[in-house]
């Protein structure tokens, strides 16, 4: 098991390696993402994988398509119909998977046949494509063995609320990781859960609720590994839902409560204003947080300062300026 934080000690995140400006795609170009190379390698690790390169197609080549069953699909040369990759493909994504365990999240090419996560065109037999669409071959295969790995879309990254969500995971991700290295014990899992409770209430209230009944249940007799693998499941599929204003109101509301028997009558009224603001779209999320945080500068609560939720990536990538 390699140490997730690499020796730079950021998380790794693998992503198609035509993002990050290689010219591997099948004309000989590259699909560089200023969002990838720029901002975000400042803060990840990336780890560049082409899957059709890999497998022996040339650069440039045959373009690919998917065609047959959007369940099950075959990746075929869209030329040359006997060109068949998809065995090839699906292999080395099970090489991959099985080498990369470090790996906290992947940003995959959109509408490749090999590595599109959704919406992949897939032509039925007759030439058409098919209404639903499919999941690249390579995709679909390497999330298969990790399915708990934050995984994402680079044309989607550009939506502020996706963009967010994605790195939240991704931080979280890693941060369990973490936690494996050092040994899970159940006094961990029940900190970890505790320092992630109000992201996941924010996330998913359902998941808020059924995570700590599954805690609170939890036997000494049940096998540790089990009740952790069950738990960062859960955990990953709740976090995986976005949080809207409405549910950041909600945890706002819950925080501010800390503060009720410490801060003025003016200063309480002016945090309701600003979470109203936030809740009609009026400011973004930043607004509000920032005062709660200037007010537990001044009121440390202990339980407040080990929430992830007040600071759960780092603030110079300013992902709440713009949801």
């Amino acid at each position: 098991m390699h140490d997730t934080a690499s020796t730079t000690g950021k998380p790794k995140i693998a992503i198609s390696a035509c993002l990050l400006g290689e010219n591997v795609r099948f004309n000989g170009g590259h699909k560089q993402s200023p969002l990838c190379s720029q901002t975000l390698s400042e803060y990840f690790d990336f780890v560049p994988l082409c899957p059709e390169v890999a497998i022996g197609l040339g650069i440039p080549r045959e373009a690919i398509r998917l065609v047959g069953d959007p369940q099950q699909p075959q990746a075929v040369g869209s030329v040359h119909r006997e060109l068949n990759v998809t065995q090839p493909l699906h292999n080395y994504a099970r090489q991959m998977a099985a080498e990369h365990t470090d790996l906290c999240g992947y940003i995959f090419m959109q509408k490749s046949p090999s590595c599109g996560l959704e919406r992949v065109k897939v032509y039925r037999d007759n030439g058409t494509p098919a209404e639903s669409g499919g999941r690249g071959i390579y995709a679909q295969a390497f999330c298969a063995r990790h399915p708990d790995l934050p995984v994402e879309e680079d044309g989607r990254l550009h939506d502020p609320v996706l963009r967010e969500n994605f790195l939240t995971r991704v931080f979280v991700y890693a941060d369990w990781q973490q936690l494996r290295v050092e040994g899970l014990t159940r006094h961990g899992v029940l900190c970890f859960h505790a320092r992630y409770k109000y992201q996941l209430m924010a996330h998913s209230p359902a998941h808020y609720k059924s995570l700590g009944n599954m805690l609170g249940n939890m036997r000494q007799a049940e096998d540790l590994d089990n009740l952790a693998a069950r738990y960062f499941s859960e955990l990953m599929a709740g976090l995986k839902k976005c949080a809207t204003r409405g549910t950041h109101s909600n945890v706002l509301q819950h925080i501010s409560g800390y503060l009720k028997h410490v801060i003025s009558a003016e200063d309480k009224q002016e945090m309701q204003t600003l979470i109203g603001q936030y809740r009609h779209g009026i400011v973004p999320l930043v607004v509000p947080l920032t005062l709660l945080k200037h007010h537990f500068r001044q009121h440390p609560d202990r339980y407040i300062a080990q929430q992830a939720y007040l600071q759960p990536h780092p603030e110079n990538l300013s992902l709440r300026n713009a949801i």
